[in-house]
Order: structure tokens, then C-alpha cells, then sequence
């Protein structure tokens, strides 16, 4: 959010404040394998391609670019279908928020998070619009998210640029499935787009505030890291 006034920033931070009081409060609720073991065990967040329209090098992408933030393994799981039930036939889309539903269930037991990545367009109910599209969709600490190479593609100049704005997309929602919610620092990956896809390419790193977050969170980032994009 580039002009997210002074008050909405002061309620973001001290969200967040309350959140990484509260896991430092009671420990026992996040971390348990790494602490039983000593040692940060990757967690893993399976993608779930949707449909024939996601290329396996986007998928392969993907889970580049989440590696290159968080300590977890990428498994890709086979790809389906996308489901019936998400499908908008008035404007050729699919449904984000039931695309998330499809997804929860497939989490596999090892599993931490599923991220399903499809190549038709998705949208979801936003303010005043009815069927608004997005990049992708996620809860606040939720299992499942989605996200589209549809509007990533938009005036993009090729294919590897298109590629780098669906892997800072996969980032960001998976950021909010770790209880990040957007971010008024301009280049945060957290940044909200506001429906443009174009502020991706401003967009490099968390923030120093944003990592902070989930390293108070028990999330484990990585450190020394090469990110699979240039510094714009």
C-alpha cells in the first residue's frame, strides 16, 4: 500500500506486535519438530497445478522462489483438473475462494501448506465488485492458496519476466498463510497490488518488518540467499 495512511499503519503493526507476542507467549504453539530435533526441519508446501494452462517450468519456478524465502521443501504433487464447482461461467473464470476450498482437503499429512497454480484467470468478491480478478487469493493463516499466471502474462516483456512476477505472487500468498497481511512499505513483496500486476516489478524482498514478523512467528527464513530476480 504506497499511501496507506498513518493510523492503518499503526493498526498493521500492532497486529502483528500482538501476534508475535502471543507466540512468544506460549511457544508450544509453533515449532515443535524443530525444537524436539534441535534443528530447523523444512517444512513443506506441496503446489498443486490446476488444469493444463500451468507449465511444469512455472511450477519449477515457483518453488525456486519460496525456497529462496522460507526453509521448507516444494514438493509438486500431480496435476488435476480444475473443479466444476469453481468455474464462473458468466466471465470464463474460476472462483479463488473455491479453488481454496478444493485445495485444503488435498493437503497431504506431511503437509504444511498447498499452493494450487493455474493458468486460466481467477477472481474472487472485492468491496463493490461482484467478480473482481486477482493474481491470487489467501487466508490469514490459512492451508490453501491459489494463484494465477493469467495476469502475470499481462504487457509482460517475455516469458521469463511473466515467470518472476507469479513466483513474487506465490511468495506473497504464501506470506499471508504465515499471518503476514499487506504491507505499506513500497518493494515489499507484501505490498498490496491493488489490481495491478505492474507493482510486482517494483518488488524485491520482505521487508526488514515482514521477516521480522515471522521470525517471531516460529517460521524459519533463510538467510543467505540468492533471489531468483534482479533488484529493479
Amino acid at each position: 500500500m504506497r499511501h496507506h495512511d498513518r493510523e492503518a499503519m499503526d493498526r498493521l503493526i500492532s497486529r502483528r506486535r500482538l501476534l508475535s507476542f502471543g507466540v512468544a507467549t506460549f511457544p508450544c504453539l509453533v515449532g515443535r519438530r524443530a525444537r524436539s530435533s534441535g534443528t530447523a526441519v523444512p517444512r513443506r508446501i506441496y503446489l498443486q497445478p490446476l488444469g493444463d494452462g500451468i507449465s511444469d517450468a512455472e511450477s519449477a519456478f515457483v518453488g525456486d522462489a519460496l525456497r529462496a524465502f522460507f526453509n521448507v521443501e516444494v514438493p509438486v504433487l500431480p496435476r488435476v483438473a480444475l473443479p466444476r464447482e469453481a468455474y464462473f461461467a458468466p466471465r470464463n473464470r474460476h472462483r479463488a475462494e473455491k479453488l481454496l476450498d478444493f485445495l485444503a482437503p488435498r493437503l497431504p499429512e506431511d503437509g504444511f501448506r498447498i499452493l494450487g497454480l493455474t493458468g486460466g484467470d481467477i477472481s474472487t468478491t472485492k468491496d463493490n465488485f461482484e467478480d473482481w480478478g486477482i493474481l491470487g487469493l489467501a487466508t490469514i493463516v490459512g492451508r490453501s492458496c491459489v494463484i494465477s499466471s493469467f495476469r502475470c502474462k499481462r504487457n509482460a516483456t517475455g516469458i521469463a519476466h511473466a515467470k518472476i512476477r507469479l513466483g513474487k505472487v506465490a511468495v506473497h500468498e504464501i506470506g499471508h498463510t504465515l499471518g503476514l497481511e499487506h504491507c505499506p512499505t513500497a518493494g515489499c513483496i507484501m505490498e498490496d497490488a491493488k489490481g495491478k500486476v505492474a507493482t510486482s516489478d517494483g518488488e524485491y524482498d520482505l521487508c526488514a518488518e515482514c521477516r521480522r514478523f515471522l521470525t517471531h512467528a516460529g517460521h524459519a527464513l533463510q538467510e543467505a540467499r540468492a533471489l531468483p530476480w534482479p533488484r529493479t
